[in-house]
């Protein structure tokens, strides 16, 4: 049964039922001693080996406030995950820059929000790719246009990458055209040389796109993903938050990584009466609704450090669009011990509760985006996506 558009951020991940056994990482890896650094079995016996020369290892206790999570880079700033908009984020205080990740035709993956591509390149214009636009349908959403699989890498570095949302942000979409599609490993080791550029830590909060349907193409994400993250060092050793909207993966992830001090798993939801993926796939029966109730939350503990809910499930909205009191979710993660790190605050007057918009529905209102930081902020919530992190640090600074 088709899923209904709420339930993804534009696209969750799904990762079939049976992917768990291509979760596996390489015999070879598994039996690393304990003393290797350059495997991911490695750094989970380890311990804690995240750090670089001159600065500091992170530390493993709470934070000292909640954490920015540069949703797609600062995506209301720059065209979405962009080299251009992980720069902004990062020189705009993100803690985290988020790359949502696909794979292309020949396996490669790389830095888009969905696999549809029609919305947020220059695909649309090439003559030379007209023959390649279909029809899919991915997770529930049907999208007539040019998908990422059916392109290799070297076909899409031809694309450029556009504004998702001109309308609401004229600004970013005058960056059109100047920037390309970037792979995972070029992220990595652009945030790398950031965080040494900058003197400070910077995490990567990864989230696996449409995993069942790449898997159904023969494009499984999963051993490419670990394969990636063992063979860099930054991600080895540095802040790495996994998202996921199913739960299979994750509680493969965890099996297969273990715990160490740079690792969360952050288990996305919403609270709509539908299933994961995976579960749907699998014929389960448990919905988000129920994973995000106390007796749900605490299930996730036991496989995920985090959860990661829709602002609106944190504080609703009313009927008038202003908003309504707090729910118990925060409460109950925390009681569950689980960090809550909702998405997403977005700047424009169209995204607010209206208790903070003051004009026209297309205009940016930076005012109004930190005070509704601030409401939610006042609920305990332990980070927060947004796009725009130079408005989160301001909520954060009081």
């Amino acid at each position: 049964m088709p899923l209904p558009r709420s339930l993804s951020r534009r696209g969750f991940i799904r990762t079939a039922s049976a992917a768990g056994a291509s979760l596996l990482l390489p015999a070879s890896v598994l039996a690393a001693p304990a003393a290797a650094t350059n495997t991911v079995a490695g750094a989970v016996a380890g311990g804690d080996q995240s750090g670089m020369p001159g600065i500091a290892a992170i530390g493993t206790g709470v934070q000292p406030r909640p954490l920015v999570f540069g949703h797609r880079g600062a995506s209301a700033l720059r065209p979405e995950h962009t080299l251009a908009s992980y720069a902004k984020a990062i020189v705009d205080g993100a803690d985290y820059v988020e790359p949502d990740l696909c794979a292309t035709k020949d396996g490669v993956l790389v830095a888009r929000h969905e696999a549809f591509l029609s919305e947020t390149t220059d695909v649309a214009s090439r003559k030379e790719f007209a023959s390649r636009k279909t029809r899919k349908t991915i997770d529930g959403d049907t999208h007539e246009g040019w998908f990422v699989d059916d392109f290799t890498l070297a076909e899409l570095k031809t694309l450029r990458a556009v504004e998702r949302i001109p309308q609401y942000r004229p600004g970013s979409a005058a960056y059109d055209g100047m920037f390309q599609v970037v792979t995972f490993e070029e992220i990595i080791d652009f945030v790398a040389a950031a965080a040494a550029a900058h003197g400070r830590i910077i995490g990567i909060v990864p989230e696996l796109k449409h995993s069942t349907y790449f898997a159904s193409v023969g494009l499984p994400l999963e051993e490419r993903f670990l394969s990636i993250i063992a063979a860099h060092d930054y991600t080895r050793r540095n802040p790495l938050e996994i998202q996921s909207f199913e739960v299979a993966n994750l509680k493969a992830l965890r099996a297969r990584l273990g715990s160490r001090a740079n690792l969360r798993l952050m288990q996305l939801v919403i609270t709509d009466k539908v299933r994961p993926m995976d579960v749907a796939a699998a014929g389960g029966t448990l919905t988000f609704a129920e994973m995000c109730t106390p007796a749900g939350l605490r299930d996730i503990a036991r496989y995920a450090d985090v959860v990661a809910p829709p602002t609106r499930a944190i504080i609703p909205l009313k009927k008038d669009g202003s908003l309504a009191a707090p729910s118990s979710l925060v409460e109950d993660a925390h009681r569950a011990g689980l960090r809550v790190e909702p998405w997403t605050f977005r700047p424009e007057n169209h995204f607010l509760a209206a208790d903070f918009r003051n004009g026209p529905d297309t205009a940016r209102n930076e005012a109004g985006s930190i005070a509704e930081i601030k409401r939610y902020l006042a609920t305990g919530i332990d980070g927060f996506f947004t796009d725009d992190p130079a408005l989160g640090r301001k909520a954060l600074a009081g």
